[in-house]
């Protein structure tokens, strides 16, 4: 090719020389896709930091273990860190086996993501499309309406009874073009869930061709609670072989500390798995965090040491706020969503200039609340005191 070709005469008409900034990239986008709002995330520390200069900031923003890791866990990574230069085991055949022999399930049903968020997504790029419809509920996690126009589906949002899913009402609304349910239980991010007769119940209504995703994110920390009591609590997994088109999604993010490695699964029916694996990404789990995760399984005592520390936290901000006179949402998961008794953008903007991040969440439809994931002793007693002097300032206590 001669030079003559990359020519920048501006005289030239030679599309190769068109005015890049004349091309309006977003029509070429799918649709829908420019409507999304980008996922806000819990403000990181160090981010507050840079913005104001906030030091000794506490993070009770993303419902992350305030324990950490395991120490198992943490062991069995470093050893693995010599490593990184190897790509992964696209298979994850040794996680799957781990996670089989723990679930007492076959490792056919099982399908390993980037944390529970891929594998939410996997399953709506594989079964739904334009013409589709996807069924979630009002003020459900954000994951869901994201993956829904992903692929070009319908969205169909059921409205919320009590914060949290109506599964009466979402059953009522399926119909011959419905492809996918999402349910979150416990929901993040209210914190509610659905009990075992209402899950039953919701199952044996929807026609079997329907997939029924139930996202258990948070599962560990629901069965170990008294409230709900565990004979009301459904596990999902123990229903599937029953109902097949039941999809159950879990995380190591959450009560085993690992979100920053991303690992995530799903337990389904083998023939969706292996259609879920076929569309996954090569290497889409890095080495590091399954090493993490087979370490992290068994570990029963960092596990039973979390949701005690979570159990404590609980009760400690639940009295707290029921002496402010401060309005809660029951919560089954390891955070407590709260009402502000006002614009909670004003209580969040004070709490971040006294060193402590929580979550607004007026992109769930809920401009009043707050959500507060549960701290250690310490964290959560800053919290309260920064809560005090906030909301007293603003003049609602």
């Amino acid at each position: 090719m001669s030079a003559s070709a990359f020519s920048t005469d501006s005289a030239s008409t030679d599309p190769a020389t068109t005015d890049l900034a004349a091309i309006d990239f977003t029509a070429l986008a799918k649709p829908g896709i420019s409507e999304l709002a980008p996922y806000q995330p819990g403000k990181p520390v160090e981010e507050l930091q840079r913005e104001s200069g906030v030091r000794e900031a506490i993070k009770l923003a993303s419902n992350e273990n305030p324990l950490g890791p395991s120490p198992r866990a943490m062991a069995a990574l470093r050893g693995r860190l010599n490593e990184v230069e190897r790509y992964p085991d696209g298979g994850g055949y040794a996680l799957k086996q781990a996670l089989a022999a723990h679930l007492g399930i076959d490792h056919n049903r099982l399908t390993l993501g980037n944390g529970s968020n891929e594998v939410l997504e996997l399953v709506a790029r594989v079964f739904a499309g334009p013409g589709d419809e996807i069924i979630y509920s009002e003020h459900c996690f954000t994951v869901y309406p994201i993956a829904t126009r992903i692929v070009g589906a319908t969205a169909v949002q059921v409205k919320a009874r009590r914060w949290g899913h109506d599964l009466q009402a979402m059953a009522g609304a399926v119909n011959e073009r419905t492809r996918i349910v999402y349910i979150a239980s416990p929901n993040n991010p209210t914190g509610t869930w659905v009990t075992d007769g209402e899950l039953e119940r919701f199952l044996a209504a929807v026609p079997p061709r329907v997939l029924v995703v139930l996202d258990e994110a948070y599962y560990e920390y629901a069965r170990a609670r008294s409230y709900p009591p565990a004979s009301q609590y459904p596990d999902g997994m123990s229903k599937q072989d029953r109902f097949h088109n039941l999809l159950v999604t879990r995380t190591f993010s959450k009560v085993h500390g690992l979100a920053a490695l991303r690992i995530g699964y799903c337990v389904s029916h083998p023939q969706i798995a292996d259609l879920m694996n076929r569309i996954r990404m090569p290497f889409n789990v890095n080495a590091p965090g399954m090493t993490a995760a087979l370490a992290a399984l068994d570990d029963d005592a960092h596990i039973q040491r979390s949701l005690q520390c979570n159990y404590e936290g609980m009760e400690q901000l639940q009295a707290a706020f029921r002496s402010l006179d401060i309005p809660t949402i029951d919560s089954a998961g390891n955070f407590l969503t709260f009402d502000s008794l006002g614009e909670a953008l004003p209580v969040y903007d004070g709490l971040l200039r006294l060193g402590v991040i929580v979550r607004p969440i007026g992109a769930y439809d809920m401009a009043d609340h707050l959500r507060v994931t549960i701290g250690t002793h310490t964290e959560n007693e800053r919290f309260l005191t920064a809560l005090r002097e906030v909301m007293s300032g603003l003049g609602r206590l």
